[in-house]
């Protein structure tokens, strides 16, 4: 019969010097001096970087405008209705959330406000399109206002000054 084999135990100081390789080491907090220098640098680049370009805040305006439609709409939901629609209207009214967030963050410029802005006029247009197709005059009139106004953003937001000021990269042909 064999003998059951002991495992040999790894001395603590070669585990320590393993993980090394696959551990960072922890880096040092930054002083109160070093933040502030961080936060004065970004305040200097921002204000170097100058107002967003005149496509980029008509891409924000029109997010914002869809945004205060889309509340609007809650708000007459929230009060006009039964228990379900008072629901509906709350679920409305944090829906408007990412349009008005959208806006805000194309406004300040900011990189990551350019998907959801693109996401809510895709979204818009098979909205627009089923308005346009109802019965009622007003509902095709708001199909056509809301159609117009996500092919303008859509085509804001696509356009090479638009991502420049994203600081989004072109891709070379």
């Amino acid at each position: 019969m064999s003998q059951p084999s002991k495992k040999t135990r790894k001395p603590p100081q070669r585990v320590a010097e393993k993980m090394q390789k696959f551990v960072p080491p922890m880096r040092e907090q930054p002083t109160e001096r070093e933040r502030e220098a961080a936060a004065a640098a970004k305040a200097a680049a921002d204000a170097d970087a100058g107002p967003p370009p005149l496509r980029l805040t008509a891409a924000a305006g029109v997010a914002a405008v869809e945004g205060l439609a889309v509340v609007a709409w809650g708000v007459t939901m929230f009060f006009g209705g039964s228990g379900k629609a008072v629901l509906a209207g709350l679920l409305v009214l944090v829906l408007a959330g990412f349009p008005l967030g959208a806006a805000y963050g194309l406004r300040k410029a900011r990189r990551w406000s350019r998907g959801p802005a693109l996401i809510i006029q895709l979204l818009s247009l098979p909205i627009a399109w089923t308005l346009l197709h109802s019965d009622g005059g007003g509902f095709v009139a708001g199909g056509a206002v809301l159609g117009a106004l996500a092919l303008t953003c859509l085509v804001l937001l696509a356009h090479p000054a638009t991502t420049d000021a994203l600081g989004m990269s072109r891709t070379s042909s």
